[in-house]
């Protein structure tokens, strides 16, 4: 172009902004982007064999922080917990590249008396008796906290200890390295005529004040709790009851079970998300599934209202050697592991969708175990020399 065109009126020439980056050379920018991949295992071992400069940004503590933040509350189901003896093992239930082989996620504990209690929001709580304390694990970081009994449960104390659930701060963003979590016991008084509750938060390092409620059915709690909004649900026996411990109001309530007529079997009966929201309850009886849930009447009065039964003969090769049996339920998205036989299957509630796993030799509870995993070490194969991410 002539010398003329590049001058404005006056002489003045004109200046050229430069052009801007294409967002791909911006890191910011990239790194936005690729914390909206899919929270899969494989998502970010794959990304970081495009090149050095994605896996040096994907493998950052910062980025797998903010990964984990940002996809917290749509977890994936990884897999479940089991317990044999004194050794925690993990079964992963995704299929390849987004399997994980069950040594990535397993815990070697002191006394073989210990108990996985819950797994939730990505932690896993333990009770050691011999302490008597919780271990509240995080498999994905390895973090592992120790949280005393309070003295009122412990050895010489009034109340027995029965049960324990875990669950992240409500609200809480994920940042940081210690992410708050909140640990709710349960118990009972020596003469099981009442039920006590209190609630310890990492983000204080103390227990609540214990509150109580009359509860004239009760006998000990072996399957895990439910969380339904800022409720926990746990079943009681003989006669079916369920307990309800509202953790917003310190509120505790027992609440008669749809069937409370029959015994309480851990294994065919369980608290559960009801489809659309609320309190629901799965019984298996034969070859049905029946879903319950609780509604509220026009006259204000809450009851049970049988909303669908599953014909699981229709959807599995039932195994008549013995009844179908509950061995977990994943409460994120109601997927639930039956024991037909000896195999177990994972049948989602809501949509009817069956997948079968493996044969099994011990019936256990199994601890659905759902979180985001962003240490990829040994997911997705590489190629050229390209190494695995580590979660540092």
């Amino acid at each position: 172009m002539s010398g003329d065109e590049g001058l404005l009126a006056g002489g003045r020439r004109r200046h050229r902004s430069p052009a801007a980056a294409p967002p791909l050379d911006n890191d910011d920018l990239l790194s936005d982007i690729l914390l909206r991949l899919p929270p899969t295992p494989s998502s970010l071992p794959r990304v970081s064999l495009v090149c050095k400069r994605w896996r040096r940004l994907v493998s950052s503590s910062a980025f797998a922080r903010s990964f984990r933040a940002r996809h917290r509350r749509n977890a994936p189901l990884l897999g479940f917990f089991t317990q044999r003896e004194s050794t925690i093992s993990f079964t992963s239930t995704l299929d390849p590249p987004d399997r994980l082989p069950s040594e990535h996620f397993s815990l070697d504990l002191e006394e073989d008396r210990c108990r996985v209690l819950s797994c939730r929001h990505g932690l896993v709580l333990i009770h050691n008796p011999m302490d008597p304390q919780f271990l509240v694990w995080e498999p994905v970081t390895g973090d592992l906290s120790h949280v005393a009994l309070p003295p009122e449960f412990g050895d010489g104390g009034s109340l027995v200890f029965q049960h324990a659930a875990v669950l992240r701060t409500p609200g809480d963003a994920g940042e940081g390295h210690s992410i708050p979590f909140l640990v709710a016991l349960v118990g009972s008084d020596r003469a099981s005529t009442r039920v006590f509750a209190c609630v310890y938060s990492s983000h204080t390092g103390a227990w609540g004040n214990i509150i109580s409620t009359a509860c004239p059915s009760y006998v000990p709690m072996y399957a895990s709790s439910t969380l339904i909004g800022s409720c926990l649900y746990w079943l009681l026996g003989p006669m079916m009851a369920i307990l309800e411990f509202d953790l917003d109001r310190c509120f505790l309530a027992v609440i008669d079970a749809p069937l409370n007529n029959c015994d309480y079997d851990v294994f065919q009966h369980r608290a559960m998300p009801a489809e659309g929201g609320g309190l629901g309850f799965l019984c298996l009886s034969g070859c049905n599934a029946q879903l319950w849930m609780r509604k509220m009447s026009s006259d204000g009065i809450a009851g049970w209202v049988l909303r669908r039964t599953i014909e699981l003969d229709k959807l599995l090769s039932l195994n008549s050697e013995g009844a179908l049996l509950i061995l977990g339920l994943a409460e994120e998205d109601n997927m639930s592991f039956l024991l037909n036989g000896i195999d177990v299957t994972m049948v989602q509630l809501g949509s009817n969708q069956v997948k079968e796993l493996f044969p099994i030799q011990n019936i256990g509870i199994h601890h659905p175990f759902a979180s985001v995993y962003t240490a990829g070490m040994g997911i997705c194969g590489g190629h050229d020399g390209a190494e695995p991410l580590h979660d540092t």
